[in-house]
């Protein structure tokens, strides 16, 4: 793994955007528990946007985090993300209400978010990546870098036109390596090519990693080091040269525990590991599921005018269709009849395709989830 940035103290990072939930809230009692456990254990990165949780993951950092400990105890990224300006003028004062929101002078890592084709070409107009190399420059924002969801070349050309940015977080997971639409292996050899340090997200690919289908939880099961699902993913990831730091959107006490365990003392995957993830990967790629990582954003920001819990219902089909869950049409009733709308009601405006970092077809897979579940 890279040696970069030696202020991060390990390679594993605390991903704030799935945080322990009490309903619609934030479980801050939870959260600073968690946040405790993770800093007496040895580590230090923290990773956050405004967007997260609707606002509410950077006023929990606050709570949990910056209130709580002294500024070199942590390291803390946030992210500059389109819908939150429109010109160059609007984004100073954005970045200041970041730091209010947080209650931090500065950022250790600004990212210029989930940059692709289209709004790669706003960031230029606005001069946003001018802006936050001047933020540098005046001790704002310790290092500028971006986080990714495109293809190889658009990676190519963003890090060739700003060969100042100083680390990029890609998506990568052993499902996502090979495959055509994210690209994760094309993306990280361009990140090689241009001798940038990676952050990676998605190591367990939204859970969809963790909650495996019988037959390729044997395969792991059968494994004499009895480790979990989360850490054959994250070891995966982490194993690769010229990662920084991977990171884990932890939601719960148990799951810090369990990933601080082998993270603490990180050992790469052996030999015989990573033939069972080779094996875990193709049962994975012969199901027929909806590569939805829950992320959200298809829902945040009024991106879905009609209500519909998107993310909700994909994990609905696939659920019935990895696992032969029948019980699957009860929740979708559940999440359709409590201030959701049905699959059926997507007026099709496209605003929930506009944001998706997977570039899913979401108003076609929504027909489909309809036609599952509204026989």
């Amino acid at each position: 793994m890279d040696k970069s940035f030696p202020e991060i103290k390990t390679f594993f990072g605390f991903g704030c955007m799935r945080l322990p939930m009490k309903g619609t809230e934030v479980d801050i009692e939870q959260f600073k528990e968690m946040t405790d456990y993770f800093i007496e254990n040895g580590f230090n990165y923290f990773d956050t946007a405004h967007g997260y949780i609707d606002g509410k993951s950077e006023l929990a950092i606050k709570e949990a985090l910056t209130s709580r400990y002294s500024r070199d105890k942590y390291l803390l990224t946030n992210k500059l993300t389109e819908p939150y300006f429109n010109k160059e003028e609007d984004i100073r004062p954005f970045f200041q209400s970041q730091l209010d929101a947080c209650g931090v002078e500065y950022f250790d890592f600004y990212l210029m978010h989930a940059q692709n084709a289209t709004n790669f070409k706003k960031f230029k107009k606005c001069n946003a990546y001018e802006t936050a190399f001047k933020l540098k420059e005046e001790g704002k924002v310790k290092h500028v870098g971006l986080s990714f969801h495109d293809k190889a070349e658009v990676l190519d050309e963003i890090l060739t036109t700003y060969p100042q940015i100083e680390i990029v977080q890609i998506q990568f997971n052993y499902v996502d390596y090979e495959d055509p639409g994210v690209q994760s292996k094309k993306v990280y050899d361009v990140c090689r090519k241009h001798n940038k340090p990676m952050i990676i997200m998605e190591p367990v690919k939204g859970g969809s990693l963790i909650k495996l289908p019988v037959e390729a939880q044997k395969v792991y099961d059968e494994m004499p080091s009895g480790l979990s699902n989360a850490s054959y993913a994250i070891r995966f990831a982490a194993g690769f040269e010229g990662i920084r730091i991977v990171l884990s959107g932890m939601s719960d006490m148990a799951q810090m525990k369990d990933n601080v365990s082998f993270m603490k003392d990180f050992k790469p995957l052996d030999e015989n590991e990573m033939g069972a993830v080779a094996k875990v990967t193709g049962i994975y790629k012969g199901l027929d599921v909806i590569p939805c990582t829950a992320c959200h954003y298809c829902v945040e920001e009024n991106h879905c005018p009609m209500s519909i819990k998107i993310p909700e219902l994909f994990a609905c089909l696939n659920t019935k269709r990895i696992f032969n869950d029948w019980n699957q049409n009860m929740y979708y009733n559940v999440l359709t009849t409590n201030g959701g709308a049905k699959a059926s009601e997507c007026i099709e405006c496209g605003g929930c395709e506009s944001v998706c970092p997977q570039h899913l077809e979401i108003r076609d897979l929504l027909k489909k989830v309809a036609a599952e579940f509204e026989k």
